[in-house]
């Protein structure tokens, strides 16, 4: 199991994020830098114990209507190659040294180990603290097993988030705008092959809760 280091991080996540969530298509906020904060998420362990695996949300609190943003994010000891286009930044680690940040939806381990927790097969772990599961996470799979034999992750961004086509027919889609709901647990909708939900610290004590990735057929 991963194992979480309490350090120092130069520049630290949020400040990457500060700079690359302006650049996507679903980021909803104006010409203005978000001004973040760190409202909770996930992780998952890389069965090879390489590659750091994290679901972050990240609020922007720069207008009174808060925004949550889902960042699916790895951290890796060397470059992926033929990755560039997704990289996030980097940063020094203060007891790992340099890592190279990126956006998860495009690195084959976080897309293998998010259909793993889907299946049933991987355990959604505490976000900041060692060895803990996080029983929050609740998921949800209808369909046969998926074999990810040769898979190479090509996700496409949009307006609405980020769409994954995924063997056996089928269309991951994570929900980078996250949309609170009132049901705990938060539910997929009815024409779902799988999903992933959980909930996160809200303004003034509240608990939000929302459906992170929703899996259809295609």
């Amino acid at each position: 199991m991963a194992v979480i280091h309490q350090t120092t991080l130069k520049p630290t996540k949020l400040e990457l994020l500060t700079d690359w969530l302006p650049t996507r298509p679903w980021y909803r906020g104006g010409p203005d830098a978000p001004v973040l904060e760190k409202s909770g998420g996930f992780r998952l362990d890389d069965p090879e114990g390489e590659v750091g695996i994290e679901f972050m949300v990240a609020t922007d609190t720069s207008a009174p209507e808060r925004t949550a943003y889902l960042a699916p994010l790895t951290y890796r000891g060397a470059p992926l190659e033929g990755a560039e286009h997704a990289l996030v930044g980097t940063m020094e680690h203060g007891v790992l040294g340099r890592r190279w940040v990126y956006d998860g939806c495009h690195d084959p381990v976080l897309v293998a180990e998010l259909l793993a927790l889907i299946e049933g097969r991987a355990q959604a772990m505490a976000q900041s603290i060692s060895d803990t599961p996080d029983h929050e996470v609740t998921r949800s799979y209808g369909g046969s097993p998926l074999d990810l034999a040769g898979f190479t992750p090509e996700p496409a961004d949009d307006r609405d988030g980020t769409r994954l086509a995924v063997p056996r027919g089928a269309v991951l889609h994570v929900h980078r705008v996250l949309t609170p709901v009132a049901e705990n647990p938060p539910l997929p909708p009815r024409d779902a092959l799988g999903h992933v939900a959980t909930g996160w610290p809200g303004a003034e004590g509240t608990r939000l809760r929302a459906v992170f990735m929703t899996l259809r057929a295609s």
